[in-house]
This record gives C-alpha cells, sequence and structure tokens, in this order.
C-alpha cells in the first residue's frame, strides 16, 4: 500500500489544483504511468504513478486545491480492497421542543382597598427602523460553465476581465483551457478588467421628533479633486510574487550573501560561434548563444571547485559529486522557472545547449514535468538577455551560490600583440556575477571559481569541442 502525495511542482509553488484523473478507482497502473493531472499558477503537468498496482482509493476529486504534500490517493497490491467514496452523512432533523405550558391563573383573594390609581405616562411613539438594503447576489454561473474545470491562475483572469469560459475555446489536454487561451481571448476581444461592483447606498438616517433647536453642525472639510483620475493603482500581489517574495526573504534570512564579480572577454568564444553559427542553427533549429559555453565552464570549475557545489546543513557542508545546474527562466514577466539539467559533469557543449533549450521552452509553454524544476546544486540566472550590467542575484535555497551572466557588449580593450606589446581592440565582454554564501567559504574561493570560469572560456579550444 502506498500514498500518493502532490508533489513539490517549484521552488515557490505550495498547492495545486486536482485538473483530470487519468485512472479510476479499481483501475491498474503501471510505475511511471501517467496517474493525474495538475495545475499551478507556474506549470500544468501529468505526474505519474510511483508505484504499480490497483489504484485503491482517491482522496481528491478533479477540481479540489489542495496543499503541496498531501495525499491524494492511494496504490495498493492487485488484491487490496477498494475503498470506495464515503456517501454524505444524511441530515441530522431537529424535532422542536414543546412550548411551555401556561402557567396557572393564581387564586383570587379578597381584594384589598386599591389605591388610587398614577396619571398614566404619554404613549412613546416610535419611528418605524428603516428596511434593510439588500445587496443584490452575484449572477449564478451559467449551466455551460459550472462543469468547466478550470485552473487557479485561469479562473482569475476570467474573473478579472469577466470572461465566460463557455467563449474560449481550450488547447489544453482534453480541451481543457489554458492560461495562454485567455490571454489570446483578451488580445482579440480587446477585454478589460471588470469594473469594481459600486457600493450600495447607505440607508437614510431616521430622524427623531426635533427638540430643542441646536447649533447648527459645522461643514466639513472639502477634500482636493484629483483632475484626470487617481493619481496611484492599487495592483494585488499575485500568488506567484507573494510566494516568489517569502522564498528570497527566508534566503537572505538563512544564508550571510556575500558578492564577487569578474569581467569576461568573450572574444575566444565568439571566434567559434562566428564560424559554427549558420550550421548549428540549421542543424540544431536554435541560435547558439553564450549560455551554454558559460554552462559548460561553470560545470568543469565546480569539479575544481567543490564547495560551490553544495548546501549547507546543520553543523556541515553537504558538498555533491554531482551537477544538477538550474537555468532560471522568465515568464513573460510573471515569474521565475528554474528548470534543471541533470548530471550536466557527463555532458559535453552540444548535449548541454540542447537541454537548455529544450528546457527552457518547455518551462515557458508550462509543459515541463514536476521532475524538471525540481531539485538542483548550482544555479545561472540569465539577466544579461534582458541588457543587465550588473545583477546581484538572490540564492536559491538550499544552495550556496548563483551565477548572473550578465550583458556582453562589445568594448574596448587592452590586447596584447605576439611581440609582447599591447594594443587596444574591440572585443564582446561582460560581466559574471555571482552572490555566495559567506558560510560555505570565504572571498578567496569564490574568487578563484570565477577566475577559473574566466579562463576556461578565453582559453579554451571551443570549436574542438563543438
Amino acid at each position: 500500500m502506498a500514498e500518493v502525495s502532490l508533489p513539490q511542482l517549484g521552488e515557490t509553488v505550495t498547492e495545486g489544483t486536482i485538473t483530470r484523473w487519468f485512472k479510476k478507482v479499481g483501475d491498474s497502473v503501471a510505475a511511471d504511468e501517467p496517474l493525474f493531472e495538475v495545475s499551478t499558477d507556474k506549470v500544468d503537468t501529468e505526474v505519474p504513478s510511483p508505484v504499480a498496482g490497483v489504484l485503491t482509493e482517491i482522496r481528491v476529486g478533479e477540481g479540489d486545491t489542495v496543499p503541496v504534500g498531501s495525499v491524494i490517493a492511494v496504490v495498493g497490491s492487485s488484491g487490496a480492497a477498494v475503498v470506495a467514496p464515503a456517501p454524505a452523512p444524511a441530515p441530522v432533523v431537529e424535532t422542536p421542543a414543546p412550548a411551555p405550558a401556561p402557567a396557572p391563573a393564581p387564586v383570587a383573594s379578597a381584594p384589598a382597598p386599591a389605591p388610587a390609581p398614577a396619571p398614566a405616562p404619554a404613549p412613546v411613539v416610535a419611528t418605524p427602523a428603516p428596511a434593510p438594503v439588500v445587496a443584490s447576489a452575484p449572477a449564478p454561473v451559467s449551466g455551460n460553465d459550472a462543469g468547466i474545470l478550470l485552473s487557479p491562475v485561469v479562473r482569475r483572469l476570467l474573473n478579472e476581465h469577466g470572461i465566460s469560459p463557455s467563449l474560449i475555446k481550450g488547447s489544453g489536454p482534453g480541451g481543457r483551457i489554458t492560461r495562454e487561451d485567455v490571454l489570446d481571448y483578451i488580445d482579440r476581444s480587446g477585454s478589460q478588467p471588470a469594473p469594481a461592483a459600486a457600493p450600495a447606498a447607505a440607508p437614510a438616517p431616521v430622524v427623531a421628533a426635533p427638540a430643542a433647536a441646536s447649533a447648527p453642525a459645522p461643514a466639513p472639510a472639502s477634500r482636493p479633486v484629483v483632475v484626470g483620475g487617481a493619481r496611484d493603482e492599487e495592483v494585488p500581489l499575485t500568488k506567484i510574487r507573494q510566494l516568489t517574495g517569502a522564498h528570497m526573504v527566508m534566503s537572505k534570512g538563512v544564508s550571510p550573501h556575500a558578492f564577487s564579480v569578474v569581467e569576461v572577454d568573450f572574444a575566444n568564444v565568439d571566434l567559434a560561434r562566428a564560424k559554427v553559427k549558420n550550421e548549428w542553427k540549421a542543424t540544431e533549429g536554435f541560435s547558439l548563444t553564450y549560455l551554454p559555453f558559460i554552462s559548460r565552464a561553470v560545470v568543469d570549475a565546480l569539479s575544481e571547485f567543490p564547495y560551490l557545489n553544495a548546501s549547507v546543513g546543520e553543523k556541515s557542508l553537504v558538498v555533491h559529486r554531482y551537477v544538477d545546474l538550474g537555468i532560471a527562466v522568465d515568464l513573460d514577466y510573471q515569474g521565475l522557472l528554474v528548470p534543471v539539467v541533470r548530471d550536466a559533469e557527463t555532458k559535453r557543449l552540444r548535449a548541454i545547449a540542447q537541454e537548455i533549450n529544450s528546457l527552457a521552452s518547455r518551462a515557458r509553454a508550462r509543459k515541463v514535468s514536476p521532475d524538471e524544476i525540481s531539485g538542483g546544486t548550482f544555479t545561472i540566472t540569465n539577466n544579461g538577455s534582458a541588457g543587465s550590467v550588473l545583477t546581484m542575484p538572490i540564492i536559491n535555497q538550499p544552495q550556496v551560490a548563483i551565477l548572473s551572466t550578465d550583458a556582453i557588449k562589445r568594448r574596448p580593450v587592452v590586447v596584447e600583440l605576439p611581440d609582447g606589446s599591447e594594443s587596444i581592440a574591440i572585443h564582446p565582454t561582460g560581466n559574471l556575477a555571482m552572490a555566495w554564501d559567506h558560510r560555505a567559504f570565504d572571498g578567496a574561493y569564490a574568487a578563484g571559481f570565477l577566475s577559473r570560469v574566466r579562463e576556461i572560456l578565453e582559453t579554451r579550444d571551443w570549436l574542438a569541442e563543438i
């Protein structure tokens, strides 16, 4: 008997929505066979069964959202008993208690002389309370929309723009609506976010009969009027932004961050790229950028500076003898995913380039699997593609370092000529900036690693490797 839990689907993802079960209770399932589909704000993916057997119990239904780590199903052996969903309990109807019997009338005795009655007070006339203002209930979901399964991010987009899901044809598995389908519809139709509902009018105050005249109330102070609309706009933080922020604050609190930078001359890399770029594009179907060269140099340098490929334990440094290289990928400014090149130390430049391209493309399309975005022993974030010159990244816990590749620009540099003299030349140069955990090592070790990465980039015969 094995419990199936919702896996971690990214560093900042804390919950997921079960959008589809591929098996029903009683079905046989093989190990690594797709068992269910899950959707989060970052990724939509099929999750395989961790074991072979019979699906004996489903604890989370389609459309339900649960935290990461929740047990959602049970897979047992072929002879295991199947657990049917428990029927809903019948409602308990309470029998009203009988009304108490009226008290018996008191026995009259001989009347005493009645005192003179006091004058009756003038009757108080109550002013009737105003009828309560009842806010109109939201319009119910139409019958066509009620049964459509939507991920949290898709549902939020539809609600923000007042779009019925029945108007959109889904391109996801089973015709399910994806985030891209909604954004395409918004672009085509020019939908704007739905305006907020106007607040209900306050009920008119109850005016009592006036007493003696009182001094008139002072007029309220006039409020400034902003011409041309509001000067500020309040934009709610998305769940991705909130979770990313919490993870980054945690990282800054856990690791004493330090920062080191080296400048690299990429003329040697450019020489190889210029000679093979046309053939590479025709053969591989994508351009050969600087990132695979940097990644390959980092992997080789980590073998010489292993403390950077590690994580900090309670009282020890856990050094990894493999390199699972994380590559941060931007999701159209909505957040980051960090897919992982597994066992990068066993791959040469072409294999690394192919895997980075595949992972990045599928990450942007939310098509990566949970295994592909979990773990990692060292991370590269490629801010240079957006034009940054110098970036101090925040360490991706529980790693001890993260490298930022900043923009590569052509600049004048001093070069040594064959006769030993110096001259000025125009070369492509850029910064490699690294944030690192000062608990794991000191500045000399970090600088030695970066210098070795630079040396590999500037001196290796890259044509021979390609």
